[in-house]
């Protein structure tokens, strides 16, 4: 039955439909990103409803694009689940991030523009300030915005969306498994790499600095999975 206007939320008051959908993707997917929905775990539409203040409308549609991203799966008769961790996902997801992600970095090389590769810069420097505390969600969400804009760069949209659901998919082993200090400076090292290779405009460096800097990223996987 649909609800009267009486029944609806503040936030579904002021907003569209399409951006109430949006919203509750969003919020869902930083949930199961940053694991406070954890992998394993049964989610019910009408308590995400609850607790995030939208309808069940946008939350079940938010859901029918998590199961397309990989986020999510339907057990029969049983629910909505979010996706275990397994190992043999996250090392298809680097596999799939080492044919992909060399090439697409080569376009971004070529064609990122001043406003980006500031904007990388900016982000590399926000992101040593919460490495300096040990925020590891700031750490994790900077590092999903430095490839994002690194995706944005290759102005190529089918591509960009291609990267961002592999990167998004790893995100959950990041947060797992990458508590360790000197990963993270690694990873700081490794995106300056790329940044300076993008900045130079050096698609060769920028490629081999890419390839090391999944490689990283499997070798440290690999030992805490």
């Amino acid at each position: 039955m649909q609800r009267g206007r009486a029944a609806m939320t503040v936030a579904e008051r002021h907003t569209t439909p399409q951006s109430l959908r949006d919203l509750a993707y969003e919020t869902i997917k930083h949930r199961i990103i940053t694991c406070a929905f954890r992998p394993g775990e049964y989610i019910n539409e009408a308590q995400v409803s609850a607790v995030l203040g939208l309808g069940r409308t946008p939350v079940h549609q938010a859901i029918d694009r998590l199961m397309l991203d990989g986020m999510v799966e339907v057990i029969p008769r049983k629910g909505v689940i979010v996706k275990p961790v397994s190992l043999d996902e996250v090392l298809h997801i680097i596999e799939a991030r080492l044919m992909i992600e060399p090439a697409a970095i080569r376009l971004a090389t070529a064609r990122a523009d001043d406003g980006e590769i500031s904007a990388l810069g900016d982000i590399l420097g926000r992101a040593q300030q919460w490495s300096a505390v040990r925020n590891v969600e700031q750490m994790m969400l900077l590092d999903r915005e430095f490839h994002l804009v690194l995706a944005r760069a290759t102005r190529n949209d089918v591509l960009a969306d291609i990267l961002r659901r592999l990167h998004e998919r790893s995100l959950r082993f990041w947060f797992i498994s990458l508590t360790d200090v000197g990963h993270h400076n690694d990873v700081q090292d490794e995106h300056g790499a790329i940044l300076r290779a993008v900045r130079e405009r050096d698609s060769d460096a920028a490629e081999a600095a890419m390839r090391r800097h999944i490689e990283s990223f499997r070798a440290t996987v690999a030992r805490y999975i």
